[in-house]
């Protein structure tokens, strides 16, 4: 059920999709600096179809930590193939869209914990593929949307997930990348004092963190791929 990197850097290329490749954080750093016990093991990259470590809280004021597939399965989906879509949500439209409203109005908040994110520039006429970092931190915990699908093949239940993006055509940063003329967005990023204000945030209340994360808290690099080996 996984998508290859080759077939989403296309569908990165002709849709505009945005985030869509990230480094999740290591099991040592989740324990370290997010003082969460971490998943057994999850690939050092993560795609829309791949399972990645995600933050949700427990009930009892604490935190806890997942796998989940990167892609939002809604509760009604038929089939899991509806993931490769919803990676990203529009903080403008998450509370009316079908594959959201239903995780956005029952506060199903997760935090996305990466070392790194990665955008196109096509600044040089063609796109090139950058590494988006934290300044000044270990690293970026992310916005997200949660939700639990029941798989009709298997009937086991799935954790999936979804990235909150807002505009930044005015952002100093993220209006470099993708595409001319094309909107700029970017995932919310949230600062570590919001944090456990974001997990138990109300519908309402969740919108006031839908903000761009300030540019200068951001380093940002190309980051060619590398040619895999024979």
């Amino acid at each position: 059920d996984r998508l290859p990197p080759p077939y989403l850097q296309n569908v990165r290329c002709r849709r505009q999709a945005m985030c869509a490749n990230s480094l999740p954080l290591s099991p040592a750093l989740l324990r370290r600096h997010v003082g969460v016990a971490p998943p057994a093991s999850y690939p050092a990259e993560a795609w829309p179809g791949y399972r990645a470590p995600i933050v949700r809280a427990d009930g009892s004021g604490g935190w806890k930590c997942r796998l989940a597939r990167f892609g939002l399965i809604p509760h009604w989906a038929r089939d899991g193939a509806i993931g490769r879509k919803t990676y990203n949500a529009r903080s403008e439209t998450v509370g009316e869209r079908p594959s959201f409203k239903h995780a956005w109005r029952r506060g199903q908040y997760c935090l996305v914990p990466m070392a790194a994110f990665f955008e196109p520039s096509w600044e040089s006429g063609k796109a090139e593929r950058w590494r988006i970092a934290p300044a000044d931190a270990e690293y970026l915990a992310v916005a997200g949307l949660w939700e639990r699908w029941t798989n009709p093949q298997t009937r086991q239940p799935e954790l999936s997930f979804t990235l909150l993006t807002v505009n930044a055509d005015a952002h100093s940063l993220m209006r470099r990348f993708h595409r001319p003329r094309s909107e700029k967005r970017m995932i919310v990023v949230i600062p570590p004092e919001e944090r456990a204000a974001w997990l138990h945030a109300t519908a309402d209340y969740a919108r006031s963190f839908l903000l761009p994360y300030p540019a200068e808290r951001l380093a940002a690099a190309p980051s060619p791929r590398q040619p895999v080996a024979d």
